[in-house]
């Protein structure tokens, strides 16, 4: 059973309490914010491995609050919302969130999105180790020791979401993989309509190794294929 602190951040304490007893029925230590503030607050006191974030809050919506936390965390942020617009998916995604799931929910659902997250979190951390190689595409330096990505020497913040396609790219240096490839191979869930997704992390990637992110040295589009690293 994979351990981890949650914390649920919604003004709806109805729908908190409904989160906390399928978590805590899952072994999850389950923290509780009721609006952006007090999940920055609580952050500050306790170490987090998950968030699930309502959008729509009093005080500080969630938008706001992920941006907040991205300054400083690359915890995994799930947004939670009774918005089912993609184009709000893909708002949330670029504002740093890593997951994304609609009210109502189904429990089950729910409790697989929060055990994934935490899996791939939890990987990257120094709870294990393992894997333990450097994968090297020029200046661009993928640490499986420390789990840190550099660039010319200087270490770079990704998300597990975001380490994990690099690390898939550059493990396998001159494939090109689509974009279901990389959401079914990352995400473990089907793939469908997952192409604005994956192309929203593929440009926080960018944003974050690249010199010129409209211009990439490292990660190429293949376009109408997918996405690659080319071999040297």
């Amino acid at each position: 059973m994979i351990k981890g602190n949650v914390l649920l951040v919604d003004d709806d304490k109805d729908i908190v309490e409904s989160m906390e007893i399928h978590l805590k029925n899952e072994g999850l230590k389950v923290y509780k914010a009721y609006d952006g503030i007090e999940a920055l607050e609580i952050l500050l006191e306790k170490e987090i491995h998950l968030i699930l974030m309502d959008i729509m809050m009093p005080r500080m919506d969630g938008l706001s609050a992920t941006l907040k936390i991205r300054e400083e965390k690359n915890i995994p942020i799930i947004l939670v919302s009774a918005k089912t617009e993609d184009s709000d998916k893909i708002i949330g995604l670029n504002m740093g969130a890593d997951d994304y799931i609609t009210k109502p929910f189904n429990p089950l659902e729910l409790v697989a999105r929060v055990k994934s997250n935490l899996r791939r979190y939890i990987s990257l951390g120094n709870f294990k180790q393992e894997n333990l190689e450097v994968l090297k595409y020029e200046a661009l330096v993928l640490d499986n020791a420390s789990k840190e990505v550099s660039v010319d020497g200087e270490v770079v913040k990704l998300t597990p979401i975001e380490y994990k396609i690099l690390e898939m790219l550059l493990k396998n240096q001159g494939r090109v993989f689509s974009s279901r490839q990389i959401y079914e191979s990352i995400w473990q869930e089907p793939g469908y309509n997952c192409d604005r997704t994956v192309a929203v992390h593929i440009r926080r990637i960018r944003e974050k190794i690249e010199i010129n992110p409209k211009d990439p040295k490292y990660i190429k589009v293949v376009w109408g294929v997918g996405y690659k690293i080319d071999k040297k």
